[in-house]
């Protein structure tokens, strides 16, 4: 087994704590030495390891910087440390941990009821349960406002009807997260698994986030109980605050990913002799390449940790956070694309993780906002001017 020995090229890590390094370090033992032997065969065979599931609820994982119900109550810089460790094995690993807290647990825990917070909290928390998050419809992906679900009130119960899709871990999930639109704005319903009308289909055929189980959900005529709907969120506002929670993540998490691809190539640059038997590395071109790519890492590892501590703060704002995930998205897509061209023919095989990087990066550039659509917010946060319509 190999140890990460980590990526810092400008002392980052003199600017975490010992018990944020602590959770990086227990982070990235669990993922060096029960991930990595296992996730190349999950990518080739399209499954989610759940057998990890388990071991990731003892660990703390899920829902690791909420409090209380059993979560670890981690900071947000431990938090996006856990993620950064989980990416850089495979995105579909951090997708699920941040569909389980944020998109799951943080609004039960912010926008529910007492007794779904005591039924739901510790079992999402000990990976007892697993929850989905169902936003995204088949004809609205960036503007949610146009969702054609609908909720309506039927005596002490509602009628819910409509269709979501790309829905990470939809056919896994005990509980899903529905939002529909009721007569007084959109709300959100937990709906568990076999309530009658309530079907979930894998979506096959992917080539990205294939260690991932991606879902469409379908309700048909579904009655949920009163005490189903979450109290607390009326609105877009509850599902898009969900979302900066889960992009946040992501703003840490793809850092992993780009880490890892330039550690395999830069290793591999100065293994690989050709001309004279000098290493490739020796050359200008490559090392101009290596040079790009650390001073990208580094930049999006000082953003952030600066975000975290704002977050802890209290002070981060949606704005912040669109600029956090579209940049390091971004330069973490480029680490895997320079990466394969550094390791030539070498770098599309899977015995190198830099091929599946970068078909899971494609995703993550589109999932939780694309890249055009955090565009628009920081535009609008800059000129005052919204320009999305």
């Amino acid at each position: 087994m190999t140890t990460f020995r980590g990526v810092d090229y400008m002392h980052v890590d003199s600017l975490f704590s010992e018990q944020e390094l602590l959770v990086r370090q227990t982070a990235r033992a669990f993922v060096d030495e029960r991930v990595m032997p296992l996730i190349r065969d999950c990518f080739r065979d399209g499954r989610f390891p759940l057998e990890l599931i388990p071991e990731m609820g003892r660990m703390g994982f899920f829902g690791a910087n909420l409090e209380g119900y059993g979560c670890a109550g981690m900071n947000n810089v431990e938090y996006g440390l856990l993620c950064q460790e989980l990416e850089r094995a495979d995105s579909g690993l951090r997708s699920f941990v941040s569909v389980q807290g944020a998109l799951v647990m943080y609004p039960i825990l912010n926008y529910g009821s007492a007794e779904q917070k005591d039924h739901w909290l510790p079992r999402l928390a000990a990976g007892e349960a697993i929850g989905c998050f169902g936003l995204t419809e088949p004809g609205f992906g960036s503007n949610p406002a146009g969702m054609l679900s609908r909720a309506v009130k039927d005596g002490d119960g509602w009628i819910l009807n409509g269709e979501k899709t790309w829905i990470t871990n939809g056919s896994l999930a005990d509980v899903a997260l529905f939002w529909a639109r009721a007569e007084d704005g959109i709300r959100g319903f937990l709906v568990e698994h076999g309530t009658p009308g309530f079907t979930a289909s894998d979506i096959h055929g992917k080539l990205s986030m294939r260690a991932s189980v991606t879902s469409s959900l379908n309700l048909v005529d579904v009655r949920v109980p009163d005490s189903a709907m979450l109290p607390g969120a009326r609105g877009l506002k509850g599902p898009l605050s969900c979302l900066t929670q889960a992009r946040y993540g992501i703003g840490w998490g793809v850092l992993g990913a780009a880490m890892d691809c330039y550690e395999t190539a830069r290793q591999y640059t100065v293994m690989r002799k050709q001309f004279d038997d000098r290493p490739i590395a020796s050359h200008q071109l490559v090392q101009e390449k290596l040079a790009g790519m650390i001073t990208g890492i580094t930049q999006g590892q000082l953003l952030a940790v600066h975000a975290g501590r704002l977050k802890d703060e209290g002070k981060l704002e949606p704005a912040h956070v669109s600029m956090l995930k579209r940049n390091n998205v971004a330069m973490a897509l480029d680490c895997a694309r320079v990466s394969r061209d550094l390791m030539g023919a070498n770098g599309i095989v899977d015995e190198y993780p830099i091929m599946r990087h970068m078909c899971n990066l494609e995703t993550v550039k589109t999932y939780e906002g694309t890249d055009h659509v955090h565009a628009l917010v920081i535009g609008e946060r800059v000129t005052g001017v919204a320009a999305y319509k």
